[in-house]
């Protein structure tokens, strides 16, 4: 089975087991709704299931507690645990919209063909994301997520293709 991640944990919170999670999904409120199950993962192993409690805001973070996990004591070795969702979890989007997994790993490609780089990262500032390329022999390459720079998006033949408007390759 295939897992994705929706977050990390990234510190206690209280003594009463809930975790200081910093979330990498578009749908925290969907993805940590009470009841739901989530994966723990260590290192690329999956350590845990886990059953949502409770799920509130605080500051930049979701804060979460889980099922027969409501101590600090029971929560603390998972500092650091990565919070992934099974594949069969996962909601069909509208068309454009994509998922990080699917974007990540992709080769940017210029409107000529020319490969730029591959996508490793995906960055959410602030109105639109922000993709990472990779770059041979250059620093990476940011590209806002906007109509005006990114015209294709190909899952099939694993690329994006962009219009590298002036300023962006500086």
């Amino acid at each position: 089975m295939n897992y994705y991640q929706v977050g990390k944990i990234i510190n206690t919170h209280g003594i009463r087991g809930e975790v200081r999670v910093l979330s990498t999904s578009d749908f925290t409120d969907e993805r940590f709704m009470p009841g739901n199950s989530l994966y723990l993962f260590d290192k690329g192993s999956l350590v845990k299931e886990v059953v949502v409690k409770t799920h509130r805001k605080h500051k930049q973070f979701d804060l979460l507690s889980f099922e027969k996990l409501e101590d600090i004591n029971l929560i603390e070795g998972f500092k650091g645990f990565d919070i992934k969702i099974s594949e069969d979890q996962q909601q069909d989007l509208e068309d454009g919209s994509y998922y990080y997994h699917q974007i990540i790993g992709l080769d940017a490609v210029t409107l000529d063909g020319e490969k730029i780089g591959k996508i490793s990262e995906i960055l959410a500032p602030g109105a639109n994301d922000v993709w990472v390329v990779n770059r041979k022999g250059k620093k990476e390459l940011l590209l806002p997520v906007i109509d005006d720079v990114i015209k294709k998006v190909d899952l099939e033949q694993g690329m994006v293709v962009v219009d590298l408007l002036e300023g962006l390759d500086d």
